[in-house]
């Protein structure tokens, strides 16, 4: 995370906290969401002025990032509905919202009122990102579980982690998912430095279904050691915001939640 709880700084009129059935990420001396690099930021802004609006803000930020020794690297940055509040994308962690002087930045949801619906303000911005980050991932990268039938009528990806009940508890129901016509697609997210080396381990093994259904079992798997992408796909969830497992996102890039049944899930893609 960017700051401790105590440092949070609330400057939204409304934030939203949303309760998940999730393993948290664990605590590791490493602390790899730590913010680790600097760079512009690529905006999509319509008109000249709002582009340089949105540099002038990328430099205030990376200035503020720096004089509070956060070496933080700015990788898109879109201006919003609210006035005067852009949305940010950073590197290692999930986004932010950034006031137009660069003087505060909000972490949470801003959630827009006067509809019979809630809605969150960041969702269709962080899942076009999303998108982008996952439309990265090959499929012989991950452990793909097919619909039943050979057909998709969806598919999902999950960050998981061999050692999270939460994921042990989806995993359970693969079978009634994949009848349901959606297609799951693993992708490794270890919780913890002490986690990798086991799913590491998994996505090295010649069966990864077999290696994974042995380590959610509480079995050991065997060492073995290869060019994997463990890391790296660790490394994409964080810039997605992924802080527990398991994750669950659609083909669009959109957060459908934590932990859910068969039932949850396809309610969630259908809706």
């Amino acid at each position: 995370m960017l700051f401790t709880r105590s440092q949070l700084f609330i400057a939204c009129a409304l934030t939203s906290t949303l309760l998940i059935s999730a393993c948290s990420k664990e605590n590791s001396a490493q602390k790899p969401d730590a913010l680790t690099a600097s760079a512009p930021a690529t905006g999509e802004a319509s008109t000249l002025n709002e582009r340089n609006t949105q540099q002038r803000l990328v430099s205030t930020l990376e200035k503020n990032f720096k004089t509070a020794n956060i070496n933080a690297k700015i990788l898109a940055i879109k201006k919003t509905e609210v006035p005067n509040l852009f949305w940010v994308s950073l590197e290692g962690m999930g986004s932010v919202y950034a006031t137009s002087d660069g003087q505060y930045i909000i972490q949470g949801d801003v959630i827009h009122l006067g509809e019979k619906q809630l809605r969150n303000v960041s969702e269709s911005l962080q899942a076009g990102e999303n998108k982008k980050h996952l439309a990265t991932l090959k499929t012989e990268d991950l452990i793909v579980y097919p619909a039943q039938g050979g057909k998709a009528k969806h598919v999902i990806y999950v960050f998981t982690d061999s050692s999270c009940p939460y994921c042990h508890k989806l995993h359970e129901h693969l079978a009634e998912i994949n009848a349901k016509g959606i297609e799951v697609r693993y992708i490794a997210w270890p919780r913890g430095e002490q986690f990798m080396p086991t799913m590491q381990a998994i996505w090295c093994s010649q069966d990864r279904k077999a290696a994974f259904d042995q380590a959610a079992q509480g079995l050991p798997v065997a060492s073995a050691e290869c060019k994997n992408p463990v890391r790296d796909q660790y490394q994409l969830g964080l810039n997605m915001g992924v802080n527990g497992t398991p994750a669950i996102y659609n083909v669009e890039g959109v957060y459908l939640g934590g932990y859910m049944t068969p039932d949850e899930i396809i309610k969630h893609l259908e809706k």
